[in-house]
C-alpha cells in the first residue's frame, strides 16, 4: 500500500511506524491494535499521511482526550504561532523546567550593530543566547544559512559586555531551536562551529518531542476540549502551558466556559500531565 507523505513523496505504508507514534499518545498496546485495525479497513492505494493522521485522532479521541492531546503535539506546537512569538515564551519555561534563569525578546548590542535575540538563559553562571526558528507549515526545514546566519549574530554579540540579569555578563553559548526539523548541513556546520541545536527529532533522546513528554510541559494548544479562539486567549493571558492551567483554573471561567466545559478541560488536562 502506498501513501502520500505532506511533502508529496510517496512511501510504503507501515504498520509499525504508525504503531510507534500511536504508542506515544499514552494508550494501551490493545487501544494501539485496536485503532490501527480500524485505520486499515480505510486505507486505499494513494491516501495521505494527513488523513491517516485524522482518523488516528478521531479514533484516539474516542479512547481518552489526553490520548488524542499528545498524539496532537506536534501540530499544538505549530499553533504556538503565527509568528512564533507563544514558541519562545513556550521555550523560556522549558529552560526554567531544568533549572535555568531566563529572559525574553531582547534588543542586545553587539560590537557593530544591535540585535533582537529570542530568548537568554543562565544556569551557574553560564550565559547562552538563544533563536528559535519556528515553522507555521510541517514541511519547512531550517538548512545550513541558519546556523551560518545565527553564528555572525553570535560573534558579533559575544565580544561585549552585556546588561543582562541586572549585571555585567558576556555570552557563552549559542542555541538554535526548531519546531521542525535541521538538514544535515545545518547540523554538521552546528557541531563544527560548536553552536546547539535542538528540534523535533534532534538530538536522539533529548529532543524535544522527549523533552516536553519527560517534564510534562505540555502546551495549552494540544488540549482537544478547547477551541482555537479559546486557546489564544489563555496565552494572550499568559497562560502557556497545560500545568499553568492547572495552577490556575479560575482562568477558564475568565474565557467564558461553562461550568461543565471546565470541568471537561480539567480532566483532560489532568489526565495527561499525569502520564508516565
Amino acid at each position: 500500500m502506498k501513501i502520500v507523505k505532506h511533502s508529496g513523496n510517496i512511501v510504503d505504508f507501515k504498520r509499525e511506524k504508525l504503531r510507534d507514534s500511536l504508542l506515544k499518545s499514552g494508550a494501551s498496546k490493545s487501544i494501539v491494535e485496536d485503532v490501527i485495525s480500524q485505520i486499515e479497513k480505510q486505507l486505499y492505494e494513494g491516501i495521505s499521511t494527513k488523513k491517516i493522521y485524522k482518523l488516528a485522532f478521531g479514533l484516539l479521541k474516542k479512547n481518552a482526550n489526553s490520548h488524542a492531546a499528545r498524539y496532537n503535539l506536534r501540530a499544538a506546537i505549530q499553533l504556538l504561532g503565527p509568528a512564533g512569538f507563544f514558541f519562545e515564551k513556550y521555550i523560556a519555561k522549558l529552560f526554567q523546567s531544568e533549572g535555568y534563569e531566563t529572559l525574553t525578546n531582547l534588543s542586545l548590542q553587539g560590537k557593530c550593530v544591535s540585535h533582537e535575540v529570542d530568548v537568554v538563559v543562565r544556569k551557574n553562571n553560564y550565559l547562552t543566547m538563544i533563536e528559535c526558528k519556528f515553522h507555521a507549515g510541517r514541511d519547512a526545514v531550517s538548512d545550513v544559512k541558519v546556523p551560518m546566519y545565527i553564528l555572525s549574530r553570535f560573534n558579533d554579540l559575544k565580544s561585549q559586555r552585556l546588561a543582562i540579569f541586572e549585571e555585567d555578563n558576556v555570552l557563552d553559548n549559542c542555541f538554535i531551536i526548531t519546531n521542525n526539523r535541521f538538514t544535515a548541513d545545518a547540523i554538521q556546520f552546528a557541531r563544527c562551529s560548536n553552536i546547539s541545536l535542538l528540534s523535533w527529532d534532534y538530538p536522539d533522546n533529548e529532543n524535544l518531542r522527549d523533552k516536553i513528554d519527560r517534564s510534562q510541559l505540555y502546551p495549552v494548544t494540544c488540549l482537544t476540549t478547547l477551541t482555537l479562539a479559546e486557546k489564544d486567549r489563555l496565552m494572550n493571558v499568559g497562560i502557556i502551558l497545560v500545568k499553568e492551567l492547572l495552577d490556575d483554573t479560575d482562568c477558564l471561567k475568565s474565557i467564558d466556559l461553562s461550568q461543565n466545559r471546565v470541568k471537561n478541560v480539567i480532566r483532560e488536562a489532568s489526565e495527561l500531565c499525569k502520564y508516565i
